[in-house]
């Protein structure tokens, strides 16, 4: 008889972590689909805004099955914080698409370095980043870059490999160290 018992209990238990798990999956999808800054083209002004959805929720309204989206951030906060909201639609017809770092990804991909004309390869989030020439010839970091901004500054930068830009940021901020060269004929390539 107890071991009746005990398979019952065992049997229930496993159920209800099957089911658990069941319903959380689709929670920890959403918090990972929406977490994230992400570019989107606010309704009423019709220019790039940065904003952040609130991912928390969004898993914990997909674990309840009741999906809900709003924002926590928005760069036209804290003037415009009662907005109706409206270009959660953008991200939720494309989540991916309006995410920054595959906005950033998608401007260098294909592109080579203006400086050393090596191809920028593939972002990666643990890699060095690569950065911006801007028309005042000096370097700077995307990340450095508030994500409303980034699509004028695509529109006018040029882009430049990490390495080119510490190179170039030591130039800058130590003219006193860096000794020019001509490169001698016999090592011109």
């Amino acid at each position: 008889m107890t071991v009746t018992v005990l398979t019952i209990i065992i049997g229930v238990l496993v159920l209800a972590v099957a089911l658990f798990v069941f319903r959380a999956v689709p929670g920890v999808r959403a918090y990972f689909k929406f977490r994230g800054k992400r570019l989107v083209t606010c309704p009423e002004t019709k220019e790039p805004e940065a904003v952040d959805v609130a991912a928390g929720e969004a898993g914990l309204g997909a674990f309840l099955n009741e999906p809900t989206l709003r924002l926590t951030e928005c760069s036209r906060w804290p003037e415009r914080q009662n907005c109706g909201q409206d270009c959660l639609s953008q991200v939720e017809a494309d989540p991916q698409r309006c995410l920054v770092w595959n906005i950033v990804a998608r401007w260098y991909e294909g592109k080579s370095c203006v400086l050393c004309r090596k191809p920028i390869g593939p972002l990666h989030h643990l890699d060095h980043a690569p950065a911006l020439l801007g028309p005042d010839f000096k370097t700077s970091e995307w990340k450095d870059v508030s994500p409303q901004d980034l699509p004028r500054f695509f529109s006018t930068y040029q882009p430049v490999c990490w390495n080119c830009h510490v190179t170039e940021s030591f130039r800058r901020l130590h003219p006193g160290l860096v000794t020019d060269r001509p490169l001698e004929p016999k090592r011109i390539r």
